[in-house]
């Protein structure tokens, strides 16, 4: 169940982190081990973009020593990848301690549903309609639209998707470089918790950790392509009213812990 949320949350702009918390919640299976578990089947999501992008990575891979338009989309993940990891590493003790529960997750997922409406109706004209016009400084920006993904609930996809419309890409580039941007976010995050609780890995959880991280493979592989054939006919208004219906019944399921956050 868990690998089947991570796959279908992790790229579209409902936060994967979110809907893991209250699972996690509902489940009891919140704990360091289940941390942990949410670590590796992160892993079997972000694979699944390259699967889909591998001819794309390939390319890239074997330009870079050559190729111009190879360098500069490597720069610009590189670019992008700073903002959030710099401050994730000076304030992610800080937030895990204090915004990883279900009522700030609530309270993100209205919040980010109010800037996707605002996005859409303020109709921002594209003038980059693919990954390879951009240049450093819309990376850069959207770099800094990424770190506020490091508050659960807000969405790594939905912040980079929405950052990149309002600095000039069009819809299906924004979520684009939203994916190629989840690679290296993604795989340093994941291999940084995962050495920094190397002592809670045993085998005997093996067989678990593999059915969550398959699960999270083949759930996010089709979530991709769906999101891809969706976004090149409509807006993300749909994604704007799940997360405000969502958050509001979070804070009616939770009102017990609302009612001691306003006291």
């Amino acid at each position: 169940m868990l690998g089947i949320v991570e796959g279908l949350t992790e790229f579209l702009p409902i936060s994967s982190t979110g809907h893991l918390i209250i699972a996690g919640d509902l489940l009891n299976f919140n704990d360091e081990v289940g941390k942990v578990f949410e670590i590796v089947i992160q892993l079997g999501a972000i694979l699944a973009v390259c699967w889909e992008y591998r001819e794309r990575i390939g390319r890239v891979s074997r330009g870079l020593t050559r190729d111009p338009q190879a360098q500069s989309f490597v720069i610009n993940l590189a670019v992008a990848f700073l903002p959030a990891a710099i401050l994730g590493l000076i304030f992610i003790k800080a937030i895990k301690a204090h915004l990883f529960q279900p009522f700030t997750v609530a309270i993100a997922f209205i919040l980010g549903g109010l800037v996707i409406f605002w996005v859409e109706k303020r109709a921002f004209t594209p003038r980059i309609h693919s990954v390879d016009q951009m240049s450093w400084r819309d990376a850069l920006k959207i770099g800094f639209a990424q770190a506020f993904s490091l508050i659960p609930g807000t969405s790594r996809s939905g912040a980079t998707i929405m950052g990149g419309m309002i600095f000039g890409l069009s819809r299906t580039a924004a979520t684009e470089f939203s994916f190629f941007l989840a690679i290296p976010t993604m795989f340093a995050a994941t291999f940084y918790d995962l050495f920094k609780h190397r002592g809670l890995l045993h085998a005997h959880d093996l067989e678990v950790f593999a059915v969550g991280f398959v699960t999270a493979f083949i759930s996010a592989f089709f979530a991709v392509k769906a999101l891809l054939k969706y976004i090149s006919h409509h807006s993300f208004a749909v994604f704007a009213w799940y997360r405000i219906v969502f958050g509001v019944l979070l804070l009616v399921y939770y009102r017990a812990e609302l009612f001691q956050a306003l006291s």
